[in-house]
């Protein structure tokens, strides 16, 4: 899945990756998160356009969205199915441009995270899907969210899924949204190959949404990695019926 990613290419070089009109300057962001702003590009009469829009996807006939599921990512599998993305995948395919992202790895009794970037450098664009929802009021929402695949067995090591990274000679194709048809479009949804992209451990502190630095993608070692967990606190012992209780959760109110 994709549940935090990195913008860090200067404003101008994603212009020129993307070719959109606008002319953005944002700082580089190293922990964006659900329900935050992301960049976007999307076709709109004839010529890509820059957007900021929601991150978590809100379906056009959704009337409350405090009760809604925060839909961050659409699987490539069942995205011309799901009623929450059947209508955009023929209609409102973008691309966010991003420069990395990161995944939790099951260590023990911890998560381990992982910086995974591509490993030629350069900004990439994750297939995606955009939704403007309306509220009653006559209030507008841009919304979206990123497409994953099953991952290649390289880097089904970290997660089993992965974003959908479209290549730039195929973003004409992929925002092209005339014919009002996914059907010639849908190969290319696909994982990564193996090879292209890199990992590395990177500290907790990513965990935290609050931090946003250029530290959060530094690689660790493991001799730091060992001393980070040595110095965690202890942790205290749940009561026997709290314990039984935490058994019983399947973990789908977690981003990770």
């Amino acid at each position: 899945m994709c549940g935090r990613f990195v913008v860090t290419s200067a404003p101008e070089a994603l212009r020129q990756v993307f070719g959109y009109t606008e002319q953005p300057n944002f700082p580089a962001r190293y922990n964006v998160a659900p329900t935050q702003p992301v960049p976007v590009v999307i076709v709109e009469n004839g010529a890509r356009h820059f957007r900021l829009m929601r991150w978590g996807l809100l379906p056009s006939w959704v009337k409350d969205p405090r009760q809604f599921t925060l839909l961050i990512n659409a699987r490539a599998e069942t995205v011309q199915e799901k009623p929450s993305f059947k209508n955009a995948i023929r209609r409102r395919r973008c691309l966010v441009p991003a420069d990395g992202y990161y995944e939790w790895q099951n260590s023990g009794e911890r998560k381990q995270p992982y910086f995974i970037h591509p490993r030629v450098g350069g900004p990439i664009g994750f297939a995606a899907l955009a939704e403007t929802w309306m509220g009653p009021n006559g209030e507008e929402l841009d919304t979206v969210a990123i497409i994953t695949a099953a991952a290649s067995t390289g880097m089904s090591v970290l997660h089993h899924r992965v974003p959908v990274t479209i290549a730039p000679g195929d973003f004409a194709h992929w925002l092209d949204c005339s014919a009002d048809n996914a059907s010639d479009v849908m190969t290319l949804l696909a994982a990564p190959r193996d090879g292209a992209f890199a990992w590395h451990p990177v500290s907790t502190e990513v965990n935290k949404v609050a931090n946003d630095d250029a530290q959060l993608i530094l690689p660790m070692t493991e001799a730091e990695i060992a001393a980070a967990e040595e110095a965690k606190p202890t942790k205290k012992v749940a009561p026997r019926k709290i314990a039984a209780a935490v058994l019983g959760d399947d973990g789908q109110g977690s981003l990770f």
